[in-house]
């Protein structure tokens, strides 16, 4: 390698609703990106899965996309981090790597009813030893409904060839043609299975939903050696130096390493994680208490609140509703809708989150009046995100026992400038947008680069991270409050119909 060459990192970033790879300069420019969406499967009600193969082709073609526009720029790419939706589950023959059925995502509710039934006896000893509520959307009860209901998962694991994993385990494995079967601390620790204290699979869990432990991968932390991509594959083989679960990369690309700060993602969903130190700290305001990230011998935790529907919410009005062809015209609506304080749009269409917890919720619009218009139901949407947000952050506080006076905010959603306005006024602290708003992708590219020596420490991370622009809060408490009041009856009415229509 010469003084003069350029060198990049990539970034492999699979979320729920498409595929991606990411090129980075090392000061965070983007030299190439590709990306492919994949298909949305919903078999019954509550139910959501994806094509595998469908996944790991566009990843493939995403990253061999990027590899070739580097080259054409003599750029060398110098490793890859993996990034990736977290919780939703693949089953595989471990001798050929050919899924045994469609991946079921996080957003799956098939299992609610088993999970309600687990509660009362064990949800004490789950959240104990894996920091979260025993909920369907967790993987541990997804694995369990595939030995139970499959017969291909059933027999693989009869005959030892079935391997289960998360998003990144399943690319990774097929990245290294079978070579590696692996996952990462922040993914195993979404699963339900991963007790946070000893840092590994709980034999306690296995137990409890009926998962043979062959057929999970073994547990690294977050920056370690995950083997190399297959010969052929790309040009040349390239290491893979991270993996990390989508919003941990975004607290790492968010540069949220101190205690205390505090990061929300705006994509399909909603995730707000607050770093927490060296210490776990119990949540008794419903937030998950979860791996932030694993770079060295010991684990930064976090407080994380996770809300389901997000973008999603945009996309159900682009695509159901059709009221918008595209997302970047809810600012416009929003900013022009009529004033209606008393419009409220709950988005349960795949339960309640943090911190809630009701995976029986469906969604609801209230208070609608003759003049509710689409640009009205729009802003409602918006303003669902952020009434969301501050149910995270009052939780957050109220563990904490102080409050949080700043948020750094990424995803798609935050380029809208009304609604990152929005987010300051219904939750009355400053929001902070960066310069750089692929924060997943670019944790993980991050992450890969301290791995590979790129980095040096924290501290050059850390320099790299630059404000885009602040925003203040700038509505009294007093039409905050009467906001949140309003908010809280749509949930309650919301979490009363589902119950007393069942």
């Amino acid at each position: 390698m010469t003084s003069h060459e350029k060198l990049a990192l990539i970034a492999i970033d699979q979320g729920t609703t498409s595929s991606r790879a990411i090129g980075f300069a090392v000061d965070g420019e983007i030299l190439s990106l590709s990306q492919k969406e994949h298909k949305q499967h919903y078999p019954q009600s509550g139910w959501v899965e994806h094509d595998a193969n469908e996944i790991w082709q566009n990843t493939l073609d995403c990253l061999k996309n990027v590899a070739a526009e580097l080259k054409q720029k003599s750029i060398t790419p110098k490793a890859i981090g993996i990034t990736n939706q977290r919780e939703t589950v693949v089953a595989w023959d471990k001798q050929t790597g050919t899924p045994l059925y469609n991946a079921l995502v996080w957003q799956d509710k098939r299992t609610a009813k088993h999970c309600e039934a687990l509660k009362a006896e064990h949800g004490d000893m789950v959240k104990d030893q894996t920091g979260l509520p025993l909920d369907p959307y967790f993987s541990a009860s997804k694995m369990q409904w595939l030995l139970q209901n499959v017969d291909a998962v059933k027999k693989a694991a009869e005959n030892q060839a079935l391997a289960f994993g998360t998003i990144d385990s399943f690319l990774l494995f097929k990245l290294t043609d079978g070579k590696q079967h692996l996952t990462d601390t922040t993914n195993a620790c979404r699963t339900l299975l991963f007790n946070l204290k000893t840092q590994n699979w709980s034999d306690d869990l296995l137990t409890l939903f009926d998962i043979p432990a062959h057929t999970l991968p073994s547990i690294k932390p977050n920056t370690a050696d995950f083997g190399k991509t297959a010969e052929g594959l790309l040009e040349n083989s390239l290491p893979i130096a991270a993996m990390v679960g989508d919003q941990h990369a975004a607290t790492f690309g968010q540069a949220c390493f101190k205690e205390g700060m505090v990061k929300s993602t705006y994509g399909t969903g909603c995730f707000a994680v607050l770093n927490t130190g060296h210490e776990i700290v119990p949540s008794e305001h419903g937030l998950l208490t979860t791996v932030a990230y694993h770079i060295d011998d010991k684990p930064v935790y976090a407080l994380e609140g996770s809300i389901f529907v997000a973008g999603a919410g945009v996309q159900w009005l682009r695509d159901k509703l059709q009221i918008i062809k595209a997302a970047r015209e809810t600012e416009e609506l929003s900013s022009k809708a009529p004033s209606n304080p008393d419009l409220y749009f709950v988005p349960a269409f795949a339960g309640l989150g943090a911190p809630w917890w009701d995976s029986a919720a469906k969604g609801s619009i209230v208070g609608m009046t003759l003049d509710t218009d689409k640009a009205s139901i729009t802003k409602a949407m918006l303003d669902a995100v952020c009434l969301q947000t501050n149910d995270l952050l009052n939780a957050m506080a109220e563990d904490l026992q102080k409050p949080i006076k700043k948020v750094r905010i990424d995803g798609g959603m935050i380029k809208n400038d009304w609604l990152a306005q929005r987010l300051s006024c219904l939750t009355g602290v400053e929001i902070s947008r960066p310069e750089i708003t692929e924060t997943t992708a670019f944790g993980a590219a991050l992450m890969a680069g301290l791995q590979a020596g790129v980095y040096g420490s924290l501290d050059d991370i850390t320099k790299l991270w630059k404000e885009n622009k602040l925003f203040p809060p700038i509505f009294d408490d007093a039409k905050r409050a009467k906001r949140h009041k309003g908010w809280r009856a749509a949930v309650k009415a919301t979490q009363t119909y589902a119950k007393e229509s069942a």
